[in-house]
C-alpha cells in the first residue's frame, strides 16, 4: 500500500508516459490510413481494400484523388457499408475549389490540400499567394460546414534568408481558416523536428501522418526519389511516445498511418504499422 504521498509522486512520474498510452488508447478504436498508401490496390478494386483494412483494425480512411472518380454519395457509403468513417479527404491545389460541393457530399469534416504546385515551392512569393488563396478556400469551407487544412512536406522548410516557406505559409494565413495537418516523416526528412512544430503551432495541428523514417540518410529539403526513405511505422527513426503524447496535449483529432513507397506490399505495412502502434506506451 502507497501513502499519499507516494501514490502522488508515483503518479506524477508516469503522466509523460501515460499520455501516449492515452491516446492510443482511444486511436486503437480510430487509427485511420491515407488511402494513398494503397493507391494501387485502390484503384483496381476499393471495396477490398477497405475490407482489408476494415480487417486489420483500422476504423477510418482519409481519402485522396484519384479515387474522386467515384461519385462521392456513392463513394462515402463504400467506405461506410466497410465499417469505416472518412473524416478526411485530400484536394488537389489545382481545382480544389470546384471539390468542395463534392467533398461536403462526401461528408468529411477536412478539407486538406496535399501540396503546392511545383512551380510555388522556390520564391516567398510563391507561399504568400498560396496564403492568401488559403484563406479563401479556407473562408468558402467554413461556410460549407468544414475546416480547410494543409499538409506539409519537406520543400516548405527551405530557408529565405530568416524565414521558411513553411513558417511564411502559416503567418500569412488565418489559424481560424488554415489548420495543419502535420507529416512527422517530411518534418524528420526536412531536418525539422515534430515537438517543435507542435510547440510552435500548438492546436492548430489538428491531424498527424504517421510514417517512419529509416535510419543513415541525409536530411534535405529538396523533394524528389533521394528524400524518400520510408518504413513501417515504429520500425524506424522517429521517437513515437513524445509525439504522440504531444498531440495529445494539443489536442489533434486524427491520426493516419501513411506510407508513400516501400518494400513490403501495401497492405502488409499497413498491418505492421498497426501492430506496432499498439505496443507503443
Amino acid at each position: 500500500m502507497f501513502n499519499r504521498r507516494e501514490f502522488l509522486q508515483l503518479s506524477i512520474a508516469a503522466v509523460s508516459g501515460l499520455a501516449a498510452t492515452r491516446l492510443l488508447g482511444s486511436e486503437r478504436r480510430s487509427l485511420g490510413v491515407q488511402l494513398y498508401t494503397v493507391r494501387q490496390e485502390a484503384e483496381r478494386d476499393l471495396p477490398t481494400v477497405l475490407e482489408g483494412i476494415h480487417k486489420i483494425g483500422y476504423t477510418k480512411v482519409e481519402t485522396y484523388w484519384n479515387i474522386y472518380g467515384h461519385p462521392a454519395a456513392e463513394l462515402r457509403r463504400m467506405i461506410n457499408d466497410h465499417g469505416l468513417i472518412a473524416p478526411s479527404g485530400h484536394f488537389n491545389y489545382d481545382g480544389l475549389e470546384s471539390k468542395i460541393d463534392y467533398a461536403k457530399a462526401l461528408g468529411v469534416d477536412y478539407v486538406i490540400c496535399p501540396m503546392l504546385p511545383e512551380g510555388m515551392w522556390f520564391t516567398l512569393d510563391g507561399y504568400k499567394r498560396a496564403a492568401d488563396q488559403f484563406n479563401t478556400w479556407g473562408e468558402k469551407i467554413h461556410q460549407a460546414g468544414m475546416q480547410f487544412g494543409f499538409h506539409n512536406h519537406n520543400y516548405e522548410f527551405r530557408r529565405f534568408g530568416d524565414t521558411t516557406g513553411f513558417e511564411t505559409l502559416m503567418k500569412r494565413s488565418d489559424p481560424k481558416l488554415v489548420c495543419i495537418e502535420m507529416d512527422s516523416y517530411w518534418i524528420a526528412q526536412a531536418g525539422q523536428d515534430s515537438l517543435q512544430m507542435f510547440q510552435q503551432y500548438g492546436n492548430r495541428i489538428q491531424l498527424l501522418h504517421l510514417k517512419d523514417r529509416k535510419p543513415g540518410f541525409p536530411t534535405t529539403q529538396v523533394k524528389d526519389t533521394a528524400a524518400e526513405h520510408f518504413t513501417e511505422v515504429g520500425s524506424g527513426t522517429i521517437h513515437w511516445p513524445e509525439i504522440l503524447a504531444a498531440a495529445e496535449k494539443n489536442g489533434v483529432k486524427h491520426m493516419f498511418v501513411e506510407r508513400d513507397s516501400g518494400d513490403l506490399p501495401a497492405m502488409e505495412s499497413l498491418r505492421i504499422s498497426f501492430q506496432n502502434l499498439q505496443k507503443i506506451g
